[in-house]
């Protein structure tokens, strides 16, 4: 790595282009931009989660470090290439006036040409899409399940504030569920007449998935909460019986499905690099989470909405009783 003090956007471009020399390699050979932007105590470990996933994706990554909005403005950097990980990568420290105007330092480093990937792994803006970096983006990732605060609440206001190029991690983490789920009910033909989820009280990959169930299967869905981790159980209901998936230790599940003996599955809860590869895998709009988080959304609480029923039935007994009750009063009025 090399130290870069008191820098500019130039200074580390050249740093760059030298270091690839250095290396042997003066071709590039990335296929995106990573910005990652996270505070002092989170910035090392996402470096870290970054430059994993870019085995698999190679890329430059840019961590922005966004100091204290006093005093003079600076910028200082570290730039390094290889280290046993393919792309390049620089740590910029930004102090005084120039932490309102990150996107000056950093768009002038982007990759041209290629796909730019934002990803907040600590607080995230409310509106990633109108943040001045989320504007530069492709694809804006955020990660409510690492908010400092009120997870909760900052899932709901990524919900409200979605737009195309969104999307969270804890999304992500229950592709797991989702996959197994789908493929259960592909051996179950009729409707599921309802579902539930249980997991930690404060789990947005729950209240993800309860959003997800609603809005796929059109069904009342519950929410009950147990000590996780994360997780640890859906169940479908349907005319032919339930359909269970059970993972109490966050590791391995097991199905149950009627007319089948109980199955194991293995359901393991992933660390953050796999996650952040497996959205670095898709770049376009996700609708799916598009249609969920809206699903949230309109049901303004953990628990997904219910289906809306149509006018309530009498039977034709009822609706005789009623119409000669009505009749008397009018006639009495008269």
């Amino acid at each position: 790595m090399i130290e870069l003090t008191a820098t500019d956007s130039a200074a580390i471009a050249a740093e760059f282009v030298r270091a690839r020399r250095r290396a042997g390699s003066p071709a590039m050979g990335m296929i995106m931009t990573i910005v990652v932007v996270a505070d002092d105590e989170d910035a090392d470990m996402a470096m870290r989660v970054a430059r994993s996933a870019s085995r698999e994706h190679p890329a430059r990554i840019l961590g922005v470090v966004i100091g204290d909005g006093r005093g003079a403005a600076r910028v200082d950097a570290e730039v390094g290439i290889g280290s046993g990980v393919s792309g390049e990568r620089a740590q910029i420290r930004l102090t005084g006036e120039v932490t309102r105007h990150a996107e000056s330092v950093v768009l002038p480093l982007l990759l041209p040409d290629s796909p730019v990937v934002v990803w907040w792994p600590g607080r995230a803006p409310d509106d990633p899409a109108a943040d001045p970096l989320g504007r530069l983006a492709t694809r804006r990732i955020t990660d409510t399940a690492s908010a400092p605060a009120s997870r909760a609440r900052a899932m709901m206001t990524q919900c409200t504030h979605y737009a195309p190029g969104n999307t969270d991690l804890a999304w992500t983490r229950i592709t797991g569920w989702r996959g197994l789920l789908a493929a259960a009910l592909d051996q179950q033909p009729g409707p599921v007449l309802s579902a539930s989820v249980t997991a930690e009280r404060v789990s947005p990959s729950a209240d993800l998935l309860c959003a997800w169930l609603a809005d796929r299967l059109g069904c009342d869905v519950e929410r009950g909460n147990s000590d996780g981790p994360g997780i640890t159980s859906v169940v479908l209901r349907t005319r032919g019986g339930d359909v269970t998936i059970s993972r109490p230790d966050g590791r391995l599940a097991t199905l149950s499905s009627p007319g089948a003996p109980d199955r194991p599955v293995a359901l393991k809860r992933r660390d953050l690099d796999e996650l952040l590869s497996e959205e670095l895998r898709r770049l376009d709009p996700d609708d799916v989470y598009a249609a969920a988080v809206q699903q949230l959304a309109r049901s303004g609480s953990r628990a997904a909405p219910r289906r809306r029923s149509g006018p309530r039935k009498t039977s034709s007994g009822t609706a005789k009783k009623t119409a000669k009750k009505t009749a008397k009063k009018t006639a009495k009025k008269a």
